[in-house]
């Protein structure tokens, strides 16, 4: 089955967040950065996706008048096979993605990029219920600790694990960045 690597919102946007953190941002990207370098060993294709959000003026990070919506840094370089920018959640949302997908005849996704729980997560499920597979590589995402409604802290490493529980057999299938790799030789 061939199989597309999806890399999403790996953007300098994030770090121009309140909650950013540079703690696991190192890890993470060691984990993408193999993740991206065994694709392009393998010929697997490699997907960008980057967020870009109104109002569009530069004080919004996530605006394209700020000049962040760029790959972050620490990112390794990576000519992309096609590159989208979204505006929603779902990396499928309006963006042409999944018309790029079956063009190729792309039957599984790797998934990986920030943030775990929302652009990854959703457009994990958006693709497994559109019917493609999925191999979810919960170390090549991250996340940022949050505040639960009653003001609690919530780690991200509870929210990844959360994910992970959510999507796996379910909308997909958890991989290694090693297996992930195997999966799709």
């Amino acid at each position: 089955m061939k199989t597309c690597l999806i890399v999403i919102d790996v953007q300098e946007s994030f770090r121009h967040r309140p909650y950013f953190t540079e703690s696991g941002t190192v890890a993470y990207l060691q984990f993408q950065n193999a993740l991206i370098a065994g694709c392009e060993e393998r010929g697997i294709p490699i997907v960008r996706v980057l967020h870009a959000d109104d109002p569009d003026q530069a004080d919004n990070p996530f605006s394209l008048a700020s000049g962040h919506v760029v790959p972050m840094r620490g990112l390794r370089e990576f000519t992309p096979a096609a590159s989208f920018l979204k505006r929603r959640h779902s990396a499928l949302v309006g963006t042409g993605l999944d018309v790029w997908l079956t063009e190729q005849g792309i039957g599984r996704l790797i998934i990986s990029g920030i943030r775990t729980e929302q652009c990854c997560e959703t457009t994990t499920r958006h693709a497994s219920d559109l019917g493609w597979d999925i191999d979810y590589v919960t170390d090549a995402t991250l996340t940022f600790d949050m505040l639960q409604p009653d003001g609690s802290p919530l780690s991200a490493a509870d929210i990844k694990s959360r994910t992970a529980t959510v999507l796996s057999g379910r909308f997909a299938t958890l991989c290694t960045v090693e297996q992930a790799l195997a999966r799709a030789a």
